[in-house]
């Protein structure tokens, strides 16, 4: 039931217009309400799109950093490495003590060993495993050893690459730590210097020949000898493939870099 108060000192048309203003100006009230509710509902919207984007920015953080802490490194993640194309671990050594430690700690029968002729290279190791090692590791192989040797930095873009197998190597005495004499017969490579780096399935930076990075990894980039800096070559490539930034730096060899759009 609607009360209608009238003015009993004005007539019928004086009442109905004073009535009709009022609920013209309820009506302006109620439209302004309604405008204030839909904007206050589009900034709601806005706010809580926000508010979902950062929730899964923080579940994906969280995630990665799950992924850290659970991932055990391998062994052999403490040297060079990578996946030769047929499935053959192939390790490097980063300065005189770790060609030390591969060498004779972990040179096995049927393993080869790779070096350059030049001073400032890495001895790379194929992990034979008991298997026949084929042609295509080998020049993986020789790839990286190149790749990884002074050459680079001299801005030398192919130089020759020997390897042997691991009873050709004597420590002799006198000699420094990391360096080996070397007998008998030799097969010799004549490798480009190129290294690709992409991200296993694991999420792991792996560097090498390009044959066998594709092989291994989603997501690559290949490189060559430039003029670009380590640290944004480092940055360009985690922004094409993602990955650790430290990791990336720690798989490029010392020089200058140019990257190679394939």
């Amino acid at each position: 039931m609607v009360e209608v108060v009238l003015d009993i000192r004005k007539n019928i048309d004086k009442n109905a217009a004073i009535y009709y203003e009022k609920a013209k100006k309820a009506k302006g009230k109620i439209d302004g309400a309604k405008k204030i509710v839909a904007e206050s509902k589009k900034e709601l919207e806005v706010v809580q799109k926000k508010k979902e984007e950062i929730l899964k920015e923080m579940e994906k953080e969280k995630k990665e950093k799950e992924k850290k802490k659970v991932r055990k490194k391998e062994w052999y993640e403490k040297f060079r490495w990578f996946i030769s194309s047929s499935g053959f671990l192939c390790i490097g050594g980063k300065d005189a003590t770790t060609n030390d430690i591969i060498v004779k700690k972990h040179c096995d029968k049927g393993d080869l060993v790779f070096h350059t002729d030049i001073a400032g290279s890495p001895f790379f190791v194929i992990k034979a495993e008991g298997q026949e090692i084929d042609d295509l590791a080998k020049e993986e192989a020789a790839i990286a050893t190149a790749s990884y040797s002074r050459a680079w930095k001299l801005g030398i873009s192919t130089t020759e690459v020997y390897c042997v197998s691991p009873d050709q190597l004597k420590h002799e005495m006198g000699l420094p730590k990391g360096t080996f004499m070397v007998y008998g017969k030799r097969q010799y490579f004549s490798p480009t210097l190129t290294v690709a780096v992409g991200i296993t399935e694991k999420g792991v930076a792996m560097a090498g020949p390009v044959s066998a990075v594709k092989k291994n990894c989603r997501k690559y980039v290949s490189i060559k000898i430039g003029n670009l800096k380590k640290s944004e070559t480092a940055k360009n490539i985690q922004k094409k493939i993602g990955g650790e930034g430290d990791e990336i730096m720690s798989c490029l060899p010392s020089g200058g870099f140019a990257i190679i759009k394939d």
